[in-house]
């Protein structure tokens, strides 16, 4: 639901300050190219307006900074996002995306190689930890941080959790108000109106919000939080004949 033609529509309603491709996969952007396949013919990348971050992953550092290092410079996007959060078995158990959260180590030697080799903004999305005896995105935060990246998105779950039960947005307003983090902490999870929306920054002190789930079918909620929060007022819900 972050494909080309959904990003066009959102887009139309305006209100999202940036939007995200689907999660690229690194190995799959090299086996294109080497087919002579673009890569922009699965995401779009190439043709579509700016700001537009890439999200990407994989489980091998060199593979995701060379990937990171040609969407830079030759497709000129405006974020390089690492998926640090997916939880989708068939990712998480190949060592990627929330897979990351049981290695360490290898989170941040793949951080590392991406920032040095990007000449744009590197940004993390994760989760609070893998289960519920190991939330560690505090001591992960700072560490992220060290490596170099500019932003970092919460999920407010664990990977065990996958999208089930409520996000717990404590452990994001903690990492936020963490005196060592200088980057901006985007939260993200059940964020679904603009009364959650504004609850998001005034009680968590969160320097952006990311949506995902909500805004499928919903082009629209992005342009009504936006007003929500700049005027306190609550916009109608488009009309049966705007949402056919």
């Amino acid at each position: 639901f972050t494909n080309l033609a959904y990003r066009r529509v959102v887009r139309g309603y305006g209100g999202a300050g940036l939007q995200f491709t689907e999660m690229v996969n690194a190995k799959g952007f090299n086996w294109l190219d080497e087919h002579g396949e673009s890569p922009d013919r699965l995401w779009g990348i190439a043709e579509e307006p700016r700001p537009l971050g890439v999200q990407i992953w994989d489980n091998d550092p060199a593979t995701l900074a060379r990937v990171g290092a040609r969407l830079a410079h030759e497709y000129r996007v405006s974020v390089v996002d690492i998926n640090f959060g997916c939880p989708v078995r068939k990712i998480a158990n190949r060592g990627a995306g929330a897979g990351m959260l049981a290695n360490i180590p290898l989170m941040m030697e793949m951080t590392r190689a991406i920032v040095e080799a990007s000449s744009i903004p590197v940004t993390v999305k994760t989760r609070l930890g893998w289960d519920e005896q190991n939330k560690i995105i505090l001591e992960v935060a700072e560490q992220l941080q060290d490596q170099g990246i500019q932003a970092l998105t919460i999920h407010g779950r664990t990977r065990a959790q996958m999208y089930k039960g409520q996000a717990d947005w404590t452990l994001i307003g903690e990492v936020k108000k963490n005196p060592r983090m200088q980057i901006p902490i985007v939260g993200n999870g059940d964020i679904t109106n603009p009364m959650e929306a504004k609850n998001a920054f005034d009680k968590y002190g969160v320097d952006g919000i990311m949506i995902g789930r909500a805004a499928v079918g919903k082009p629209w909620i992005f342009s009504h939080i936006k007003h929500y929060l700049h005027t306190g007022e609550l916009l109608p819900q488009p009309s049966v004949a705007e949402k056919v």
